[in-house]
């Protein structure tokens, strides 16, 4: 088994002290740490998320993966060069539950994913008022605003969002993608978001195809 079919296995058995070992490994070896990524964790984390949608894995087999594949990032990343640190970063995202709802176990899956697949993610937590949400997506600059909502009643606080950034003259500034269990895509077409995710492993990649 190569040390990239080694790096991928570690990450889909959810292994974070053999996919750190790898990672060092790696760059005591002198690998190139984009490579070992790409070709070695991120390969592990696309075979969890193949499985996490046909149901042979479950939540926590993801939950562990991730963290084995940010814990390998970690080391990883002090070895990369500055152009290279740049690149590994698809943009920054600022996370949040909205208002009036304190489900956030979604929106949480969602970050720790994210921050695997290369984003700086700023998590505002849960029952997140849309005024906060706006004034710290301005504040950190953020690329994209992703608001998550497991409650039909507090899904207008998605759309209120959206009306405010518009009031304001700022929403082109961000495009804005949403999700949630009772959130459709006919429902995201209807307040002008820009993106619908069905689950955390389809937020990566809305959100890295909205700043393509």
């Amino acid at each position: 088994m190569t040390d990239f079919e080694q790096m991928k296995d570690a990450v889909v058995r959810g292994d974070r002290e053999a996919s750190v070992e790898l990672a060092k490994k790696a760059v005591e070896s002198g690998v190139d740490p984009m490579q070992a990524i790409r070709e070695g964790f991120a390969q592990g984390m696309e075979v969890v998320g193949r499985g996490f949608e046909d149901g042979s894995l479950f939540l926590p087999d993801m939950m562990l993966s991730a963290e084995a594949m940010k814990a390998a990032i970690a080391v990883l990343e002090p070895a990369m060069s500055a152009e290279q640190a740049a690149e590994s970063r698809a943009g920054k995202v600022v996370l949040a539950t909205v208002q009036g709802d304190v489900h956030d176990i979604g929106k949480n899956i969602v970050r720790i994913l994210m921050s695997t697949g290369g984003f700086e993610v700023v998590d505002l937590g849960r029952d997140v008022s849309v005024s906060t949400i706006i004034d710290r997506a301005e504040d950190v600059k953020a690329d994209i605003i992703g608001l998550s909502a497991l409650m039909t009643t507090t899904m207008m606080y998605m759309k209120e969002v959206i009306e405010e950034l518009v009031e304001a003259g700022i929403r082109d500034d961000f495009k804005v993608m949403v999700g949630g269990a009772p959130v459709t895509v006919d429902w995201a077409e209807e307040i002008g978001a820009d993106g619908y995710a069905k689950d955390a492993f389809a937020a990566i990649q809305v959100a890295k195809d909205l700043l393509d």
